[in-house]
């Protein structure tokens, strides 16, 4: 486990974990099985071995279900009542949460998301500079998850996020800004999406 020292900034992971799983049937994605427990689960604990002290979690589709099965007794649980709009809406749902904690960024990841691991999450947390930092993670060149946005850069974010873009829009705004950080030999960064994805989890 990576675990920042003392005088190290204390980046916040925020879990977007409130997708209904459309294309899966309506199977919520936080409550699908990997490695024996609840997905929202390894991506939490994921957060935390790449060095993330705390955790907020963004639920939606079937919030209690996900309260009652996974443990996640230590996270911060934040509930989006309109989860159904996208990623967006969660998005600005997590940020706000973070309001006030004194957090310097949030290193956002997405629950559907597991073969990005703690290596991944160490290496972009690791390139936090400022509250001004904005870095993304990177396979082969291409721009991906997970992202960490300095506490600056909230409020245009939250203002920026809407429908299933999330923050594409205010990213391909600030392109110039982004820190991209090599991640493609210590990660894959699928997604789980359709029924043919679930093979992918064991």
């Amino acid at each position: 486990m990576t675990t920042p020292m003392n005088d190290e900034p204390q980046v916040v992971g925020l879990l977007l974990a409130a997708g209904g799983g459309r294309r899966l049937g309506g199977r919520p994605k936080a409550l699908l099985t990997h490695r024996g427990r609840p997905l929202v689960e390894h991506a939490v604990r994921v957060l935390r071995e790449g060095g993330c002290t705390a955790v907020h979690v963004v639920l939606g589709a079937s919030a209690d279900e996900v309260r009652k099965r996974a443990r996640l007794d230590d996270c911060v649980l934040v509930d989006n009542p309109e989860w159904a709009e996208g990623m967006g809406s969660s998005l600005r749902a997590g940020l706000a949460s973070l309001a006030g904690t004194g957090a310097p960024a949030a290193l956002v990841c997405l629950v559907d998301q597991p073969g990005i691991g703690p290596a991944a999450i160490a290496r972009v947390r690791a390139a936090y500079a400022s509250p001004s930092s904005l870095v993304a993670a990177a396979y082969e060149g291409r721009r991906g998850h997970p992202v960490l946005f300095g506490a600056d850069r909230w409020p245009d974010i939250a203002a920026s996020a809407e429908g299933d873009r999330g923050a594409r829009a205010y990213l391909k705004a600030h392109e110039s800004a982004i820190t991209l950080v090599e991640c493609g030999d210590v990660a894959e960064p699928y997604d789980i999406d359709t029924e043919a994805d679930l093979k992918r989890l064991d």
